[in-house]
């Protein structure tokens, strides 16, 4: 990349929690950064629909926006998971590692990683490497449930988004452009 990066030192950000709003933070991040022309790249694990409105409004900033889905169009059920989810999210984890070692992007955003660790789907000494060897102007985000507490040492910023009500259980389905 020969543009200047925005960023001179980047931080770790980690939102985790079993609280309604983990993506959506992310992604709240990634507008602001889009508003002062960051590059960025977005790899969401364990999501393989295409029905998320994130991926119809990252075509508007696709000079500097990437979102890349991986993951078979199906719920990962912990402990039902099947070797094609470990392989995809293996494959994704290894892209991520080549994507934030490129320097090329200024936010990173490793959507559902956590999760991804905690299914044993990838292994937590990758993830580890991958956050120690990033370069010192990228931004990193990793969000997900149960974050492993390696990883919320290795960061700067942990947010937990705790549950204390949920309309999904007094029965209201996922609406599209909130959940969806």
């Amino acid at each position: 990349m020969t543009e200047q990066h925005k960023l001179d030192k980047g931080l770790v950000q980690v939102y985790t929690g079993n609280g309604k709003g983990k993506t959506t933070a992310s992604l709240g991040l990634v507008f602001r950064a889009l508003g002062h022309g960051f590059r960025i790249h977005v790899m969401q694990f364990m999501k393989g629909q295409t029905t998320y409105g994130e991926l119809e409004s990252a075509k508007q900033f696709a000079d500097i926006l990437t979102i890349e889905q991986v993951g078979l169009p199906s719920f990962v059920k912990h402990g039902k998971q099947a070797s094609e989810d470990r392989e995809m999210a293996q494959k994704a984890l290894s892209r991520a590692q080549v994507l934030v070692a490129s320097g090329d992007y200024d936010l990173v955003v490793l959507d559902e990683l956590n999760c991804a660790i905690d299914f044993d789907l990838v292994e937590l000494d990758v993830v580890k490497e991958l956050i120690r060897n990033k370069p010192a102007h990228t931004e990193l985000v990793i969000t997900g449930r149960n974050a492993h507490p390696d990883i919320i040492e290795l960061a700067d910023l942990v947010t937990e988004m705790r549950e204390i009500k949920h309309y999904f259980n007094a029965g209201q389905a996922a609406r599209v452009g909130i959940e969806s």
